[in-house]
C-alpha cells in the first residue's frame, strides 16, 4: 500500500523517470510512485510535466493544489477510477433510497460516538449530553441530533465563545485539515469508480464532492483533536505539517491497526459493500484505542 504523504513547499520542478517522481530543486530527489499516497502541492512555484499528471492520475495517487496563502484550493480527480465505472455508477444510481437513509444514520451515530470519546477522553462532562444524542438518534437522523452534538462539542473543546465562521487560527486549522481528509475521501470513492456528487444526505447542487462529505464524517475528530493539542495562535507552515501528519496516525479499523489514509480506504469499501448488499453488518467504523 502507498504511504507517503509528499509535500512540496518551494520553487521546484516535477518530473517522471522509470517510474519515479523527481524533485528538481537545487538538488534532486526521487520517490518511487508506487510509494506515495498523497502530494501536496504547497507553492504556486511548482511546474509539472504532463506525463507526471498523468502517471499520478494512473496510480490514484491525490494530488492536492494549494493557493498563494499555502491552502488547498483545487485537487487532481480522474474521470475514471476503475475499468467498470460505468457500472458502478448505474449501481450507484440504483441504490436503495431508505436504505442510503439508514448507512447515514450510522455514519452520524459514530461521527458523535467519536465527538463523545473525544471528549471523555478529556474528562470534560459535556460527554454525558453527546452520550445522550445518540440514546436519541432516530432514523436519517430526524432531529438532527448531530448538529445539536456539534454545537456542545466544538464549545466544550474550543469555549462557549467559539464559532466555526470566524477568522482565527484554530478555524484556518480545522478547515485546512478537513480540506486533506475530504481530498483523501475524494480519491477512495473515484478509484472505487463512483462519483463523488451523488451523497447519501448532503445533496447541494454546487457541492462536486456530496458523497465525500457524506463518509468523511466520522474522521473530523480525527483533525479536531489535533488541533486541540496544538492550540494554534497562527497557522503557517509548522502546523500545516502537524495536520497532514494525522493521516500517519494509527486507528484500530476491524480487528487490525492502520494508519488513517489505510483505514479510509477499509471505511470507504465497507461502506460501498453495504450500499451494494443493502446489509448494515458490513459497515466497518475505526476505534482510537491502542
Amino acid at each position: 500500500m502507498s504511504w507517503r504523504t509528499v509535500v512540496i513547499s518551494s520553487r521546484a520542478k516535477l518530473d517522471l523517470k522509470l517510474g519515479y517522481l523527481v524533485v528538481r530543486t537545487e538538488e534532486i530527489k526521487k520517490i518511487h510512485l508506487s510509494e506515495i499516497s498523497v502530494l501536496l502541492i504547497e507553492s504556486t512555484a511548482v511546474s509539472l510535466t504532463a506525463s507526471l499528471l498523468n502517471e499520478l492520475a494512473e496510480h490514484k495517487i491525490k494530488v492536492i493544489f494549494c493557493d498563494k496563502k499555502r491552502n488547498p484550493q483545487s485537487e487532481l480527480v480522474s474521470f475514471y477510477g476503475c475499468h467498470d465505472t460505468s457500472e458502478k455508477i448505474r449501481t450507484q444510481i440504483k441504490w436503495d433510497p431508505f436504505f442510503k437513509e439508514l448507512v447515514w444514520t450510522e455514519i452520524v451515530r459514530n461521527k458523535i460516538f467519536q465527538q463523545k470519546e473525544l471528549l471523555l477522553s478529556l474528562g470534560l462532562v459535556q460527554a454525558e449530553l453527546l452520550n445522550n444524542y445518540l440514546n436519541e438518534l432516530e432514523h436519517n437522523d430526524a432531529s438532527n441530533r448531530e448538529g445539536h452534538a456539534a454545537k456542545v462539542y466544538f464549545n466544550a473543546l474550543f469555549g462557549n465563545d467559539f464559532t466555526r465562521s470566524a477568522d482565527t487560527p484554530v478555524n484556518a486549522a480545522l478547515n485546512y485539515g478537513y480540506g486533506i481528509i475530504l481530498s483523501i475521501f475524494n480519491r477512495e470513492i473515484v478509484s472505487n469508480g463512483y462519483l463523488t456528487q451523488l451523497g447519501l444526505f448532503h445533496n447541494n447542487i454546487f457541492n462536486y464532492f456530496n458523497f465525500s462529505s457524506d463518509l468523511m464524517e466520522p474522521f473530523r475528530p480525527l483533525i479536531d483533536k489535533e488541533v486541540l493539542i496544538m492550540q494554534p495562535q497562527c497557522f503557517e507552515r509548522e502546523q500545516k505539517l502537524k495536520i497532514l501528519d494525522v493521516l500517519n496516525q494509527e486507528i484500530f479499523i476491524g480487528s487490525r491497526t492502520q494508519n488513517v489514509t489505510n483505514a479510509i480506504k477499509i471505511y470507504c469499501k465497507s461502506v460501498f459493500d453495504a450500499l451494494n448488499e443493502n446489509e448494515l453488518s458490513l459497515l466497518r467504523f475505526y476505534r482510537n484505542e491502542l
